[in-house]
């Protein structure tokens, strides 16, 4: 393992700080020429940073090797925060990874850089979600789970990467956070994506990751379901940073070849920008203008990259906390509740919440409370709810 710091300058008051700079302009960033030496989690270097927005913790970034969806090796970074205060319970402390709704294309969007300058929305997002976990005296990992080329809803790849980041994060040997420490994993929308995929692929990717539990809430199981409900409308550039996605993760689906000149261009300014530009350049966008086919979606090149980044293949052996509003604008719950039809049928415990009315970033602040609870009784040791039917 290698361990980063970085070197003291003549004048130290002219260095970026640790993490401030870029991840493109980065070297901690950039996987090693021998990355496929590397077994899935080992860590590859560590720094401690200072986050931006978070007061009385202590913090590392941690780079280590992942597989992406084809498993092949590459570099991917987390980041570890711990509280510096010491840890009253019973036990070692909790350490939950918080999967932040990144739903970007840049990686200047990652959790790792917006914790560590404090630059962009994606560092709100990030200290916000990490927040209530730490207020518990619990610590947090905030993994890039969308990896080096920041591909948004890659979820056989943000699985990977969630499960790495627990391994390395293990082994690092940073502040109190070791082997012996209870996991749990959570995360809203696209963070509950890479959660979900993460708790389904635990058993076959990294049966030596223990999780206690995973909460999820108003969660994108099924992509070619939520491309349409929201095709053409506010938020079409979701659908659009997806495409962007999928076309540089799976030359297989042969995106490139249904583009018309206008997706050829949309395409290129879909990458390397993050959410608010992706939402205000490409809203009321619909992608059949774009591409020479009539429904993109239905091609069976298209439709088989799709279905095998949909949730639902198999059963989590920790217990779920699966929340949706009803009513969310922007995730239908229809794909939600067939992915808890699923994984009820192939034996998981999971502990389906629905609101009547509500409105998809609302959800997250009506059952933070619900949810920290169900984490802190998994830790607990206290017996889950299943509303599975039996």
């Amino acid at each position: 393992m290698l361990t980063a710091f970085p070197a003291g300058p003549a004048h130290a008051d002219t260095a970026p700080a640790p993490g401030s700079v870029v991840p493109d302009e980065d070297p901690f960033y950039d996987a090693p020429a021998d990355i496929a030496s590397y077994q899935p989690g080992e860590v590859v270097a560590t720094r401690p940073v200072t986050p931006k927005g978070l007061t009385g913790v202590s913090a590392w970034q941690i780079s280590f090797r992942t597989n992406d969806a084809h498993d092949s090796p590459e570099l991917a970074v987390t980041t570890l925060l711990e509280p510096r205060t010491p840890w009253r319970g019973t036990g070692p402390r909790p350490v939950v990874s918080v999967q932040v709704a990144e739903d970007s294309t840049g990686t200047q969007c990652a959790p790792s850089y917006g914790l560590a300058s404090g630059n962009g929305v994606g560092a709100i997002i990030a200290t916000g979600s990490a927040q209530p976990i730490l207020d518990r005296g619990w610590a947090a990992v905030l993994p890039d789970f969308e990896g080096a080329a920041s591909a948004f809803m890659d979820g056989l790849l943000a699985g990977h990467v969630v499960l790495d980041s627990i391994r390395a994060t293990r082994s690092a040997g940073l502040g109190g956070v070791g082997t012996a420490n209870p996991w749990a994993v959570e995360g809203y929308s696209g963070g509950a994506q890479a959660t979900g995929w993460a708790a389904q692929l635990q058993r076959s990717y990294a049966p030596d990751v223990q999780l206690v539990g995973a909460a999820i809430g108003g969660i994108p199981a099924d992509p070619a379901a939520v491309s349409r409900y929201i095709d053409g409308g506010l938020v079409a550039g979701f659908v659009f940073a997806a495409t962007a996605g999928f076309d540089s993760q799976y030359p297989e689906a042969g995106i490139g070849a249904i583009l018309n000149a206008a997706g050829r261009k949309a395409m290129a300014n879909a990458r390397g920008i993050c959410i608010i530009d992706l939402l205000v350049r490409f809203a009321f966008r619909k992608l059949a203008d774009h591409t020479t086919v009539r429904d993109p979606l239905a091609i069976p090149s298209v439709a088989r990259v799709l279905a095998a980044n949909t949730l639902g293949a198999a059963a989590p052996t920790m217990p779920i906390y699966d929340y949706h509003a009803d009513t969310d604008e922007i995730v239908p719950v229809a794909q939600d509740n067939t992915l808890v039809s699923r994984w009820c049928a192939a034996g998981a415990t999971v502990h389906t919440v629905r609101d009547l009315i509500g409105e998809h970033a609302l959800e997250a602040i009506v059952r933070q409370n619900d949810k920290l609870a169900f984490l802190s009784d998994r830790f607990g040791g206290r017996a889950p709810t299943n509303t599975c039917p039996r």
